[in-house]
């Protein structure tokens, strides 16, 4: 029994969780997108610099996400590496967040890629270590239905750093500053929960230690039959919904920009998806039944397709702001379902393929960026490059839906004691 079974109830874990996803996704990653504008605005950074410029985060995020994946082959290969407790990894995965985004405002241009890149390695170690910490321990205590909650922490950072950036924006201050203050949040949200993040049993191990420890979970361990090919189709559907919502979550306050130019709520639309964010993470928390979270999951995929089209349909401020709303209502309540599953489908090597599906989710993201920046040489106008993109992106996240329900279908769900818990 860890140390942490002693003083630790379900709302501390979850309350940790939250805070450190908010402070590695909702600023380390996130804070990027209120900020842009602010960017373009002081004359520092064009669009197609700030689509590089954000690649460069999602291919750290996905770098962060693969060492994830191969850490019990690295443990086994060189024994002498410390083993390091989850929590000790999300520790100095937020410090290393404060410190990246208070670089942004002390640095040049030439250093930007190479900031924004670590800032996406150290979210992506975060939100692996913090799922699989949290998830676990929420579990153990008989409350798996909680997990939900950590996935509130990115919109949470979200709306902060929204409101804040909008705050920045009738101030008239610089993006500079936006950086340095965002910076000082990451440093005092982390400090709020640093006791929190102690005691953890979870640890880095060789991948044969990690088998050895899984020996002990009993039948749950061993009942996951031969899902090769349905992890496979998850792991594909997953990283879509990255590329599906990464073009309008990156450019929506540049889109919104473009289409109402004189609007006094502009700057609110990236605030109300993290509203929508923290709403769909904390109904992720009252769905307790047994039932097939591939459902859940082709739901949400095809609510963010809905979104994406109502900005098409309808670019004014009643469609930018039921469309940034429904984009993220599923944005984390999808991570929560996902994760389930990997967890259904393989409890005895979760963290790993957690990792596994992190790393496909930033692929799907490095995509997105890129595409717009690659469309804009040759399009008339960077509204024709956003109607196309948007475009491509809920075509996508339909196709994920279909994916779902196919495997939904082919592969009927097995009761395990895992879903019989929720």
């Amino acid at each position: 029994m860890t140390p942490l079974h002693r003083f630790a109830s379900p709302w501390t874990i979850a309350l940790a969780g939250m805070v450190s996803l908010g402070v590695a996704m909702g600023i380390g990653r996130f804070a990027f997108t209120p900020l842009l504008p602010m960017m373009l605005n002081d004359g520092v950074i064009d669009l197609p610099a700030a689509s590089w410029l954000a690649s460069a985060n999602y291919v750290g995020y996905l770098m962060g996400a693969l060492l994830c994946m191969v850490q019990p082959w690295l443990w086994a290969r060189f024994p002498r590496l410390p083993s390091l407790a989850f929590t000790q990894l999300m520790r100095g995965g937020l410090l290393s967040t404060g410190v990246l985004t208070i670089a942004m405002a002390w640095t040049d241009m030439p250093a930007w890629p190479l900031l924004r890149f670590l800032a996406g390695v150290t979210s992506g170690v975060v939100f692996v270590f913090t799922s699989g910490w949290c998830l676990s321990q929420l579990a153990r205590l008989g409350f798996p239905h909680m997990g939900g909650f950590i996935y509130m922490g990115p919109g949470a950072g979200i709306v902060l750093s929204g409101l804040f950036a909008s705050g920045m924006v009738a101030w008239q201050w610089t993006a500079a500053t936006g950086w340095l203050l965002f910076g000082l949040l990451a440093f005092v949200l982390t400090a709020l929960v640093w006791r929190s993040l102690s005691g953890s049993e979870e640890r880095l191990l060789p991948r044969a230690s990690r088998l050895k420890k899984d020996a002990d979970l009993g039948p749950a361990a061993d009942n996951v039959g031969d899902a090769s090919f349905e992890i496979f189709l998850l792991t594909m559907a997953y990283g879509i919904a990255g590329f599906g919502y990464i073009i309008t979550a990156t450019f929506l306050p540049v889109i919104a920009r473009a289409a109402l130019p004189s609007s006094p709520w502009l700057d609110l639309f990236w605030p109300l998806f993290g509203v929508g964010v923290m709403t769909g993470a904390w109904l992720s928390t009252r769905i307790r039944t047994g039932g097939d979270l591939r459902w859940l999951l082709l739901c949400g995929y095809l609510i963010q397709a809905f979104a994406i089209g109502i900005s098409l349909w309808s670019p004014s401020l009643v469609g930018f702001a039921f469309g940034s709303l429904l984009l993220g209502l599923p944005f984390t309540a999808n991570t929560f379902f996902a994760l389930q599953e990997v967890r259904r489908l393989r409890p005895g090597t979760a963290a790993s393929f957690m990792g596994l599906l992190t790393a496909t989710y930033g692929v799907g993201q490095i995509l997105g960026p890129p595409l717009v920046a690659l469309l804009m040489h040759g399009a008339r106008s960077p509204g024709e490059t956003f109607t196309l993109s948007l475009q491509i992106a809920a075509a996508s996240l339909l196709l994920g839906a279909a994916i779902f329900g196919w495997l939904a279908r082919v592969y009927p769900m097995k009761r395990t004691s895992l879903t019989a818990d929720r």
